[in-house]
């Protein structure tokens, strides 16, 4: 099908079917003279020239006819040329022109030109840019068929002989048979349309289907295979403890009840329990589970899997990765409870690394306060001796100062001094009472006055030196003032060692209580039991989250490469 440019003038002419051309002989010149036809590229006549105003086709491109049957045609060309012109100046669009050109068409009209169109249509009294016009004609043509009468056949410019002399024919026929082949070559395009879009359609469904199948439904098979047929069967020992203190409650006293953490640990407890999950993950606990009770032995048996297995040579680091992921510990804050799980090949076997593991627990509970508790009972045991060795030397002390001053007590050595001078002075007042009585005579007896006062004089003599003995010191010892102060600060110096003694004693006391309560216990609440069923590899549970990431992956790697074929594309 073959249709003429919307931008052609109306010197230029199209090449037309048998029908249409048979149809309009009696318009074309004669035979023996001949016409130049200028053919333009589709996309050319559609985008280009239709936008662009029509141009004069130079007078040597014009068909140049002899016939002089046309002469009238040539007389009324200036006056149709005219209203063209006027046409062409309303400054119709491409959109408008072209719809010209197929409301022309389905009337059976053959312009020349767009312009033409336009001017025949209104001759006939129809508006071809009407909004009923164009709403018949969207409901009568189909958009292929639209655009096939807009578009220009794409061949290069011909050159070709005018007909013969036009032969009769029923332009009505004509068109309706031209209508028929126009329709028919439309349902054939049609149908090759759509068959290449099924065929592209279902390639795409089929790359599709070979993508999804290599990238995501491949992977997942062989990943159940491996859940399914080759994987291991392991077996799981789930077992809880908490850390408790000992009075706990009567130490946080209103406070405890209060918090749900310190009722169960006592204060502190947290810190305890995330020091023993910290310490149950680390390489050393991995280390000594392995030095007792042979961890890498075991992973590295034959009876289980080529990717679980442990190679017989293993690193540390290896062997660690491999305690991480089958020793699982969690710790609750909100209820103080320290949760672990062992993942073994056996039953017995995850039972005993459980066991094992909860005794390093509480060994590691108990060292943690070790120290702290040594250094309290040390410190009090250390002043506790040093009090008792204070008082042992004080007491020493007053009994050399007894044994030097041969004086037990100074109040009861300075009451018998007072006693004795007291005695002294009364035998001497009563001496002296005697040698003045016998003075008071005329004549005295010397025989007894002599022996009055050698008495007076000796009792003087000895009061003298008994009150010198209490505040004078001599060369054989020392006066009684002086060691009776220094018995009685000896005396006070016992009482203040026996003093600090008995407040050392007190703290020995408090420290041995307060270390009994820093004490921590491992309390278990569910006991390690061993399981008869494998809990891993839950089979259903991986093969479905496998798909679903080999999926997410696939889908994201589309999504990105479609983003930038875009990008590029752009």
């Amino acid at each position: 099908m073959a249709s003429t440019d919307p931008s052609a003038t109306p010197q230029e002419e199209v090449r037309t079917p048998a029908p249409a051309r048979e149809a309009d002989a009696r318009d074309t010149p004669p035979a023996d003279s001949p016409t130049v036809l200028v053919r333009k590229h589709a996309k050319q006549a559609e985008y280009g020239d239709a936008l662009a105003p029509p141009q004069e086709t130079p007078p040597h491109e014009q068909p140049v006819t002899q016939a002089p049957a046309h002469m009238a045609d040539h007389e009324g060309r200036p006056k149709t040329q005219n209203t063209i012109d006027a046409i062409r100046a309303e400054g119709l669009t491409a959109r408008q022109l072209r719809m010209a050109m197929r409301v022309a068409q389905k009337h059976g009209i053959r312009p020349t030109s767009a312009f033409e169109a336009v001017l025949m249509l209104r001759e006939r009294g129809i508006d071809p840019f009407a909004r009923a016009t164009m709403l018949d004609l969207v409901q009568s043509e189909t958009p292929m068929q639209g655009r096939e009468m807009t578009l220009p056949a794409q061949t290069a410019p011909q050159v070709r002989a005018a007909p013969g002399p036009p032969a009769p024919a029923n332009p009505v026929a004509n068109a309706q048979d031209r209508m028929a082949q126009i329709a028919a070559e439309r349902e054939k395009e049609l149908k090759r349309v759509q068959r290449e879009i099924a065929k592209r359609r279902r390639k795409r469904l089929a790359l599709l289907g070979t993508r999804l199948l290599v990238f995501v439904t491949l992977p997942t098979f062989i990943l159940s295979w491996y859940f399914y047929v080759i994987a291991t069967p392991m077996y799981a020992t789930e077992s809880q403890f908490i850390i408790q203190q000992a009075d706990a409650q009567a130490g946080a006293g209103g406070l405890a009840g209060m918090l749900p953490s310190a009722a169960g640990m006592g204060l502190g407890g947290m810190s305890e329990a995330a020091s023993v999950q910290s310490f149950l993950q680390s390489r050393a606990a991995m280390l000594r589970l392995d030095q007792e009770e042979g961890f890498r032995a075991h992973f590295s048996d034959d009876r289980i899997d080529m990717i679980r297995r442990l190679p017989a040579d293993a690193t540390d680091e290896a062997t660690f990765k491999t305690y991480k992921r089958h020793i699982k510990i969690g710790y609750d804050p909100t209820e103080g409870v320290v949760r672990m799980e062992v993942i073994a090949a056996s039953p017995e076997d995850s039972q005993r690394f459980a066991q094992a593991l909860i005794r390093f627990a509480e060994q590691h509970i108990d060292m943690m306060t070790q120290r702290l508790r040594d250094s309290q009972m040390r410190e009090a045991r250390e002043n506790l001796e040093d009090a008792q060795q204070k008082l042992i030397e004080a007491r020493l002390a007053s009994v050399e100062l007894q044994e030097q001053s041969s004086i037990m007590s100074g109040e009861v050595e300075l009451s018998l001094l007072s006693q004795q001078i007291g005695a002294l002075e009364a035998e001497l007042t009563q001496t002296r009472l005697s040698l003045q009585e016998m003075r008071s005579n005329l004549r005295p007896n010397p025989a007894r006055l002599q022996p009055l006062e050698r008495r007076e004089a000796a009792l003087r003599r000895q009061i003298e030196d008994l009150r010198g003995s209490m505040t004078i010191d001599t060369p054989a010892s020392a006066s009684l003032a002086r060691t009776q102060s220094q018995l009685i600060m000896a005396e006070a110096e016992i009482q203040t060692r026996e003093m600090m003694r008995a407040q050392a004693m007190q703290q020995m006391e408090s420290a041995r209580i307060e270390v009994s309560r820093q004490v921590r216990y491992l309390a278990l609440s569910v006991e390690p039991v061993a399981s008869d069923e494998p809990a891993y590899p839950r089979k259903l549970e991986y093969s479905s989250l496998s798909f679903l990431i080999f999926l997410g992956i696939y889908l994201f790697v589309s999504m990105t490469g479609s983003v930038l074929r875009e990008q590029i594309s752009g």
